[in-house]
């Protein structure tokens, strides 16, 4: 009995060199060879796909979907969603818009309290989830179509056009040879990164999205950190309506249909658990720039948005489908 060795003490033992794992390998390092195999595919189908314009502006697309996705992440890990992330987009740039044009208020105070209607729309999702208990998933879903109706007859279903050419650089400025967008994404992820790994509210969430009950016991204040979460993820939604919004120079009440699908996908496609409890900022990092690519390189070989639509759908079910079999 003493002499019997298992595989895993074996791995343990000191000098001896652990057998390659496909499994750790993929867990790793697979998101980022997936990234690699499908720009490669796409250099090879369009020679566009490799230019320096283009790469910009791939950039310059997921930017709006990375921020927002690093609220979204933050919200999942809670265990939460928010589907209203479309229709918040939207609406916050109608808000923004009125600010600027209607009450003619300058450019940052017209943005502070947009972000503040983000803030306080998060919190009224925290609210009917936390106090009125009513699942994530139905209250987000009520939650859009109240922020687009409403976005409907703000704006009498006319789009908002023609802003300073201050707000206008958060989505079309450089700094230096960098798109401003960009930027602003990459410092979200940043402050993101830092407060899931390096905070002890990052790690609330995270306990609150593995055993929210056994969390409660623990004395952490539940409800308080769902309001966060909800929150955070509003404010970015938000600013994320901001960029799009100085990008098109157009409010639209239309805008941003199917947006939240493709920040959830990039998400959970970067293995943001869809039951909380587990993910990283990085890998949705990656997950942002594969939806990206997978956008800009369908788009140059002219495929229908249609059918781009079933690829992300598609794209979105094999996520999920990855993260179950996982568990």
């Amino acid at each position: 009995m003493n002499n019997i060795i298992t595989e895993n003490e074996q791995d343990c033992a000191p000098g001896r060199k652990k057998s390659f794992s496909f499994r750790t390998f993929f867990q790793g390092w697979g998101l980022f060879v997936v990234f690699i195999l499908i720009c490669v595919l796409f250099s090879f189908l369009t020679p566009i796909f490799l230019r320096a314009s283009n790469l910009i502006n791939v950039v310059r697309q997921v930017s709006i979907i990375g921020t927002s996705a690093v609220g979204m992440a933050i919200l999942m890990v809670t265990g939460g969603i928010d589907l209203s992330a479309g229709s918040h987009l939207a609406f916050i740039g109608l808000v923004v818009a009125i600010f600027l044009k209607q009450f003619n208020l300058p450019v940052l105070p017209a943005m502070g309290l947009a972000l503040c209607v983000s803030a306080v729309i998060g919190a009224v999702n925290a609210f009917l989830v936390t106090r009125v208990k009513i699942p994530p998933l139905i209250a987000t879903l009520g939650m859009m179509s109240v922020l687009r109706g409403t976005g409907y007859v703000i704006s009498g279903g006319y789009p908002i056009y023609d802003f300073p050419a201050s707000f206008m650089t958060i989505g079309k400025g450089y700094l230096g040879p960098f798109p401003v967008p960009a930027l602003i994404m990459l410092s979200m992820f940043v402050l993101g990164y830092i407060l899931l790994n390096s905070t002890y509210l990052g790690r609330y969430f995270y306990a609150l999205g593995g055993n929210e009950e056994a969390t409660r016991l623990c004395g952490v204040n539940t409800v308080k950190n769902k309001y966060l979460a909800y929150c955070i993820s509003g404010v970015l939604t938000g600013l994320a309506g901001l960029i799009l919004l100085a990008r098109i120079n157009s409010a639209q009440p239309s805008a941003g249909n199917g947006f939240e699908m493709d920040v959830i996908t990039a998400v959970v496609l970067g293995g943001v658990s869809i039951s909380g409890g587990e993910g990283k900022l990085t890998n949705v990092f990656l997950g942002v720039l594969i939806i990206g690519v997978i956008s800009n390189g369908l788009t140059l070989l002219n495929v229908h948005d249609y059918y781009q639509t079933i690829i992300k759908g598609a794209t979105l079910l094999m996520a999920v489908a990855i993260d179950k079999f996982g568990k």
